[in-house]
């Protein structure tokens, strides 16, 4: 099959044929459609990832949507033919989805919205799981709570979307250019260059702060998620880098906790977990209620370089994606 090889960091992809994968006991094969391209990518590339544990020379792409092709024994729920999505690969020495095929583990699939292309379904498994662990399974997100997002970006666009699925009160912090995505996905926007930390949390909670405060963008901004969030409440960061003083959190007797996506993939532990919550990701699409932003350049595995090369140019709309069969 073709696929694209990283050979060392900072190099220019290959496109080289490579054996075609064979999927083992717990295995489907998967002829890939389209690949999902987050920041993560551009960092493993510039070998700026040591915690993704990706040895090269290597396939990257860690979120995929495709056609599975063969389902190996012990498989269950899958068949030839049948469209699926999810976060397979791209770290800890799992190939990743810049190939025209991968044997992935199945557990970690599932069926890919009926509502939804190639291109989309392939825009959402990482940001969907990222965000869905820090709200559900960490901050057990409830309906009226209120709930501020730090940074809409992908996984902050995902953040409001599921609080509002449950019925919150959301609330996204960004620059003014964002507020007009943020009002469009039914949070208030709240421009973190014209408010002060004290004056939304007075503004929007009467000064109590907010029942659950999501980061994703670290630094400065998971310091004003300490301070933003109520008495015994619950910070819930993805972006945990730097070091913070945890003193406005404590004398809150708040909660915090850190998401860290990749784990599953990179120990082999609660992998059927990213498989179901994928399954509540279609669950929501198929309802209307999650919509994936998809960035309008179309790109094949031969102009990967140039995707990349947009995402650093922070000139996205959306998540971008690589066709990789069409």
């Amino acid at each position: 099959m073709d696929a694209l090889v990283l050979r060392s960091h900072n190099s220019p992809f290959v496109r080289a044929t490579v054996a075609r994968p064979v999927p083992g006991p717990g295995q489907v094969l998967v002829r890939i459609k389209a690949s999902g391209v987050n920041p993560l990518d551009l960092k493993i590339k510039s070998g700026h990832a040591a915690h993704a544990k990706h040895p090269l020379p290597a396939i990257l792409g860690m979120d995929l949507a495709g056609v599975v092709e063969e389902v190996g024994s012990e498989c269950t729920g899958f068949k030839p033919g049948d469209e699926v999505y999810g976060l397979t690969g791209g770290v800890g020495g799992l190939q990743g989805s810049l190939a025209e095929l991968a044997a992935v583990d199945y557990e970690l699939l599932a069926p890919k919205p009926v509502n939804l292309d190639m291109r989309e379904a392939a825009a959402l498994p990482l940001t969907f799981i990222t965000a869905w662990e820090g709200l559900v399974d960490r901050a057990q997100v409830e309906a009226r709570l209120k709930v501020l997002v730090q940074g809409v970006g992908g996984v902050g666009n995902i953040a409001i979307q599921i609080a509002r699925a449950f019925g919150a009160e959301v609330f996204g912090v960004d620059s003014v250019e964002k507020s007009s995505l943020i009002e469009q996905l039914g949070a208030t926007a709240i421009n973190y260059r014209e408010s002060a930390v004290d004056e939304y949390v007075a503004d929007h909670t009467g000064g109590n702060g907010f029942d659950i405060v999501y980061d994703t963008v670290g630094g400065a901004g998971l310091d004003a998620s300490f301070h933003a969030v109520r008495r015994f409440g619950h910070v819930v960061s993805c972006l945990g880098w730097g070091t913070h003083s945890l003193g406005p959190l404590s004398f809150r007797a708040a909660s915090y906790s850190g998401v860290f996506t990749l784990l599953p993939m990179l120990t082999g532990q609660g992998r059927a977990h990213h498989g179901n919550i994928m399954r509540e990701a279609t669950r929501l699409v198929e309802d209307g209620k999650i919509v994936p932003r998809v960035d309008p350049h179309r790109f094949s595995l031969d102009s990967v370089a140039d995707a990349y090369r947009l995402m650093e140019t922070r000139g996205v709309a959306g998540k971008v994606v690589i066709d990789v069969d069409t």
